[in-house]
Formats: C-alpha cells, sequence, structure tokens
C-alpha cells in the first residue's frame, strides 16, 4: 500500500510540474491536433473522396498514431530525470525502488488520457459522429492505454539507454516512424500492394486501429482487439523486465 501511495505521489509530482512548464502539454495537445487537421484536408478528398467521410476513416487512425508517438516522451521524461540526478535523490528517501518509474509512467498515462479525449472532441467539432453506443468510449479508452502502457516499457528502456533526451527523440521517433505508416492508420490495407497487405494486417498498430474504428464507427471489434491485446503482452513481457534491469544497472553505476 506505501508503495502505491507514493507512485501515486511521485505521479502527481510529474503533473504539478506542468503549471511551471504548461508548454510540455503542447506535445500531447496542440500535435494531435494538427496531425488530424492535416491528414484530413489535405488527404480526405484524394483517399476517401470527401472529407466528411475520411473523417470517419481517419479519427480512429490519428488517435492511435498519436497514442504511439507520445509514448517517446515517457523515455524523454525519465531519461531527463536521470540526467538531472533526480533518481539518485530518490534513491536516498524511504521509497519503494520501483515507485518512481511506475509515478513516470503513470503520469505520462494520463497525459495520453488526455490526448484521445482531446481527439475525439476535436473529430467530434470537425463533424464526426460515432454510430456505435456511446457505451463503448470507456472500452476504447481502456484498449488503448493498455497498449500505451506496452509501448512506454520500449520508451523507458530506450529512456535508460540514451545519453541524452534529444538522442531518445531521435531514436524513439526513428524507431516508431515505420511501424505506424506501415500500417492500416491513414489507407486501407486492400489499397495496398500486396506484399503489404500480407504484412500490415500483423501489424499492432493497424490491429489497434481496426479495433478502435469497429469500437466507434462499427466493423470487426474482437478479433484486432484481441491481437492487440496479445501484442501488448509480449511486448510488455519483453521489454519491462529489460528496461528494470537496464535502469537498476545504469542507478548501479552512477
Amino acid at each position: 500500500m506505501d508503495g502505491a501511495r507514493q507512485t501515486f505521489t511521485l505521479a502527481w509530482r510529474t503533473l504539478l510540474q506542468l503549471r511551471r512548464n504548461p508548454w510540455e502539454m503542447a506535445d500531447f495537445s496542440i500535435q494531435p491536433i494538427l496531425f488530424l487537421v492535416l491528414f484530413l484536408f489535405v488527404f480526405g478528398g484524394a483517399i476517401a473522396g470527401s472529407t466528411a467521410d475520411y473523417l470517419e476513416f481517419i479519427l480512429p487512425g490519428v488517435i492511435v498514431m498519436n497514442l504511439v508517438f507520445v509514448t517517446v516522451y515517457v523515455g524523454h521524461g525519465l531519461n531527463t530525470d536521470l540526467t538531472r540526478g533526480v533518481f539518485d535523490r530518490f534513491r536516498a528517501l524511504p521509497i519503494a525502488r520501483w515507485s518512481p518509474l511506475a509515478g513516470r509512467i503513470l503520469a505520462d498515462m494520463v497525459k495520453q488520457a488526455w490526448c484521445i479525449v482531446l481527439l475525439l472532441v476535436i473529430g467530434a467539432l470537425l463533424g464526426f459522429r460515432p454510430s456505435e453506443s456511446l457505451v463503448w468510449l470507456p472500452v476504447l479508452i481502456a484498449l488503448l492505454l493498455v497498449f500505451a502502457l506496452a509501448m512506454s516499457w520500449v520508451m523507458v528502456l530506450v529512456g535508460v539507454l540514451a545519453k541524452d533526451p534529444e538522442h531518445v527523440q531521435l531514436f524513439g521517433f526513428t524507431a516508431l516512424f515505420p511501424v505506424t505508416f506501415i500500417s492500416s492508420v491513414f489507407v486501407p490495407v486492400e489499397t495496398m500492394p500486396p506484399l503489404l497487405q500480407v504484412v500490415v494486417p500483423l501489424n499492432p498498430v493497424s490491429l489497434l486501429a481496426e479495433a478502435s474504428r469497429g469500437l466507434l464507427s462499427g466493423g470487426p471489434v474482437l478479433e484486432p482487439a484481441l491481437g492487440a491485446l496479445a501484442w501488448a503482452g509480449v511486448i510488455t513481457l519483453v521489454f519491462a523486465p529489460l528496461s528494470v534491469w537496464a535502469l537498476n544497472r545504469r542507478l548501479a553505476q552512477s
């Protein structure tokens, strides 16, 4: 119980820092809106014939894409704390060893939830109307956050291994761009070359995007959702232990 309380306290500490640096939320607020508006109005007519039709397709995709991208800031924030010696000070406190890392991840999960809600609101203002019941929205948000948590472990490892925050962004975005763009986020799979039609449906980003579309606009949900959750489980099982090991090793060497 003490460890959980300490985790919430440290997560609140991270969120309170936004008062002194509100521009930190720009990547969680301005960036997703720009992605949605630019892709919608630049590609909507060419891909779907109209922006109204493309909005129904692209909104779930942009939510997933942005959710994946902003996990980079988990690693960025962790690396910043490590390079500034914040974790060294935490080690001198009578708190659970895992609570600083858990607090960082929890705070970023709150920011990611804000991104999801923000994009849904902007989508509604642009004319998006879900054809499915709104009772599925909590399921959608939960599914997205479970996958975001798994991807956060990847970025935790990057954050621990990188020598400074700038390299976290460089390595993180370089790794995420192929996974995100070689997916069904922007265009239907059936419009792609034959080889990609085989590869893209196996991409966890595609599975999550398809499940999100199903929960918002109708279509298959169970199969892509289970596929995305299976990927989330595998990613967590591989990267969570590696991340904790790398973090403990770095702290032991400091």
